[in-house]
């Protein structure tokens, strides 16, 4: 049986697309039961409910935070969420919904993890002389972007490289990666003996 995933994103919802893509194999361990934004004019919304994916969008302007995350912790639970991804989701999640979620949300991130945790990535590893950026599937943990790596992929920074060119082939890479990587986390390959 598949296991259902819930997936949360802020914006056009590209990784969430991906992930979409790869449950379309039937061979896939997982299904898409939700997606779900903090912002109810997020582009990926309109794709996904396009694909006749359940969506829920909600916007956290004026609410308590506690509240916020209440509401789209019951959404999940009430699709059979058993797992969550961030795929583009632009808020820190609570230490209480992580706790509830404890072990089953995962996040990509753009750069080759435990490197340049948070925000501008590309220009941080561009900055500092790096020859690889890169892509890494972390599990959440209350600290940022500081869980176990369950995958990474190196991405080339080329001479002349700009945060925007290096970002469109580090995409490219999440892409590639998270479904997999996802598909491997909610169905571990046993050991053969």
């Amino acid at each position: 049986m598949r296991k259902k995933l819930g997936i949360l994103i802020s914006g056009r919802g590209s990784n969430m697309a991906a992930l979409v893509e790869a449950a379309r194999d039937p061979a896939c361990p997982y299904e898409v039961a939700l997606v779900a934004s903090d912002r109810p004019d997020a582009a990926g919304l309109v794709w996904a409910a396009e694909q006749g994916i359940a969506i829920f969008a909600h916007s956290p302007k004026g609410m308590p935070k506690a509240e916020y995350e209440a509401r789209i912790d019951a959404a999940l639970r009430d699709a059979g969420v058993e797992a969550i991804a961030l795929a583009g989701y632009m808020r820190l999640l609570s230490d209480d919904f992580v706790q509830a979620w404890h072990g089953r949300i995962v996040n990509v991130h753009p750069s080759l993890l435990p490197k340049y945790k948070g925000l501008d990535t590309h220009a941080r590893a561009i900055a500092a002389g790096d020859r690889h950026g890169g892509v890494s599937v972390h599990i959440v943990t209350e600290e940022l972007d500081a869980g176990e790596v369950l995958g990474q992929a190196e991405v080339a920074i080329l001479p002349g490289d700009t945060p925007e060119s290096l970002a469109e082939r580090v995409l490219a890479a999440e892409h590639r990666l998270y479904p997999r990587v996802v598909a491997e986390f909610l169905c571990p390959k046993n050991p053969q003996s």
